[in-house]
């Protein structure tokens, strides 16, 4: 069972250290938030998520790019949404984009899950992430580049990602016939 986990947890420190350069590079080169910024933030945020579910398939190309487009949407929907919901808009995408990986890992690169299953691989990791995600959101209150802990950032993101990537890269072992 130790070494089934080794792909998820890979993969989520994997997003972390992408998740935490991002908040150095928010924190150092960013002035001010501009949905640009953020729009590129996500396409390639998005990509690096793609890109390890794409790597799990075999698929890595797919993966990027699905990816890609699937944060970007969120990210578009998060500016849609954030004059009505304030920043509780990111949360709600948040979890929706997880629905869309399970899409992408569970069919869209070619798994044998069924669409339900994909589905329900989505909603686990929508549900387990999003409540992650909630719990370490405090990274950004008080947000001065000149007392980052970014060890901390990084260990934050890996709580986040972890329950998504385990719902959406843990398999059930093959039954006997």
């Amino acid at each position: 069972m130790a070494r089934k986990l080794l792909l998820p947890l890979a993969a989520s420190a994997a997003l972390a250290a992408v998740s935490t350069l991002g908040d150095f590079v928010w924190a150092r080169w960013i002035p001010e938030h501009r949905a640009v910024f953020g729009l590129v933030h996500g396409a390639l945020l998005g990509g690096a998520i793609g890109l390890a579910l794409g790597l799990a398939r075999g698929r890595a190309v797919a993966g990027l790019m699905g990816g890609a487009a699937i944060v970007l949407g969120a990210a578009l929907g998060f500016y849609a949404l954030r004059p009505f919901l304030g920043y509780s808009a990111m949360f709600v995408l948040w979890m929706a984009l997880w629905l869309a990986f399970g899409l992408l890992g569970g069919r869209w690169l070619g798994s044998r899950h069924s669409t339900s299953e994909a589905l329900t691989r989505g909603t686990v990791a929508a549900v387990g992430s999003g409540l992650a995600f909630y719990l370490v959101s405090g990274i950004w209150r008080d947000f001065d580049p000149r007392t980052i802990d970014y060890a901390y950032h990084f260990g934050c993101w890996t709580l986040a990602f972890l329950p998504a990537f385990l719902a959406l890269l843990l398999e059930r072992p093959a039954r006997a016939t």
